[in-house]
């Protein structure tokens, strides 16, 4: 598919004769004071797409300026949502074609979030993007050589970064309040069966669009089943729930421990939803750290969980354990026997008193938030004011792009049944080359030629 806008004129030689030299770092973006207003386009418009939508709408400096979505309800949605005066598009193109918007906002399918971050940097754009940052590990080092090179801020939608209880998270383990973490261990489960269905309703998309949509995924004929919420059950656009949902709860360890692991072992499946969809319902990975051992626990048949918890994070310490999710934190000390204390028989423990043991730590409860007020609305803030300050956003390319990495890991081992062993330090697999090839993917054309053309322009490693 061909798009016929100027702009895109260096890419009939299929390389840029004179890199920049249509647009300069600084040529389409205005100079921002802190009182001045930021003028956003939004791409796609579902179920986060509308929330930040919302979310930036909230805010006293933001001006919705265009709004973009391949499926035509979900545009008409978008721009009653903006107040009905928001310019609208099929193809995103045209927004970053506009010398009147400053920063877009990406909630795209996975596979969209690295290109469509890419050409918005190089269009003078700065970006927030929906996580999982990538679609496959590769793309994070192209997005950040991208950004670096343009000067673009870009924040990524982990958005538990902007939490009060994440942030007090962070303060406690680094003070060491629950002693040295041990183990962390993070689960999503629920039961949606019998499964999932066509999506009712839905028109086709046309060839136009449907090929819009597909972008660099390899091309299929239109099927409603992949749509929407649906493409996260297949590999061409998602990791799958592993990319979905551990990310956000992935991100905060490593956020909090500055720690990267270095090896993974993953076994999982489809098991049992029939019908349409690749990636697992069923899925169990064990990630060795330098400094502990982090479980990730998915199923999508099942909503019960150990001690009843169905999502959440877990660090256990050598003197307590801290649970964080979006609804709270909670610290739980450990009663440890004194130095002097007689130690008691078995079947004495459980019967132990206060008097007969000490805490090492102490108890802690934060409780009662609500995720648009306390998590959504000031990631949306930090973003705009990294967009006027220029400096680094909480959830920057960097903390996302280990993040998804990560995740991407997780499935690998998965795929080839191996346990892998991760240089965080050159991002590299070590002694395995055929887990290594599942580190990038080929872009479908011309979308190839779209990505190599930028790339080539920011200096950046260009995939073969």
């Amino acid at each position: 598919m061909t798009h016929r806008l100027s702009r895109r004129k260096f890419l009939q030689a299929g390389v840029l004769a004179k890199p920049m030299a249509w647009l300069s770092a600084s040529s389409n973006q205005r100079v921002l004071g802190s009182n001045d207003r930021v003028r956003v386009g939004f791409v796609g418009l579902g179920l986060i797409g509308k929330r930040h939508l919302l979310d930036f709408k909230a805010q006293p400096d933001v001006e919705i300026v265009c709004v973009s979505d391949v499926y035509p309800p979900r545009l008409a949605e978008g721009v009653q949502a903006a107040g009905g005066k928001a310019n609208a598009f099929v193809d995103f193109r045209k927004i970053l074609d506009r010398k009147d918007v400053d920063a877009v906002v990406l909630s795209t399918p996975d596979h969209w979030h690295a290109l469509g971050t890419i050409l918005a940097c190089h269009a003078g754009k700065d970006v927030y993007v929906e996580k999982p940052l990538t679609h496959v590990v590769r793309e994070g080092q192209w997005m950040i050589d991208t950004a670096r090179y343009y000067g673009r801020v870009v924040q990524v939608g982990t958005q538990q970064r902007s939490g009060q209880q994440y942030r007090k998270c962070l303060e406690l383990l680094r003070a060491g309040h629950i002693g040295d973490v041990q183990s962390v261990r993070i689960s999503a489960c629920r039961n949606i069966l019998p499964g999932f269905s066509s999506i009712v309703g839905q028109q086709s998309l046309g060839e136009e669009n449907w090929n819009l949509w597909l972008g660099p995924a390899p091309f299929v004929p239109f099927d409603p089943r992949r749509c929407l919420y649906h493409f996260r059950w297949f590999w061409d656009y998602s990791g799958g729930q592993t990319t979905n949902l551990l990310s956000h709860d992935i991100d905060i360890v490593q956020w909090v421990t500055q720690q990267f692991p270095k090896t993974v072992t993953a076994m999982g499946g489809r098991r049992t939803l029939k019908g349409i969809g690749e990636t697992p319902d069923l899925f169990e990975a064990i990630y060795e750290f330098p400094g502990f051992l982090l479980t990730w626990s998915n199923r999508e048949t099942a909503s019960r969980f150990l001690g009843g918890v169905r999502s959440g994070l877990e660090f256990v310490g050598t003197s307590g354990t801290l649970i964080v999710n979006r609804s709270g934190l909670e610290v739980y000390p450990d009663h440890v026997m004194p130095a002097d204390a007689q130690i008691p028989r078995f079947d004495e423990t459980r019967h132990m008193t206060q008097e007969a043991s000490t805490l090492r730590t102490t108890a802690f409860k934060m409780d009662g938030f609500e995720q648009i007020r306390d998590q959504f609305q000031p990631h949306v803030r930090n973003f705009l004011d990294c967009v006027k300050s220029r400096q680094a956003p909480v959830s920057d390319l960097e903390g996302g792009h280990r993040t998804a990495t990560s995740c991407h890991l997780a499935n690998i081992a998965m795929k080839v049944g191996q346990v892998l062993h991760w240089n965080s330090e050159k991002e590299e697999l070590e002694g395995n080359v055929e887990a290594s090839r599942l580190l990038t993917k080929q872009y479908r054309t011309p979308w190839d030629r779209e990505l190599q053309a930028v790339l080539s322009s920011a200096g950046s490693p260009t995939p073969s």
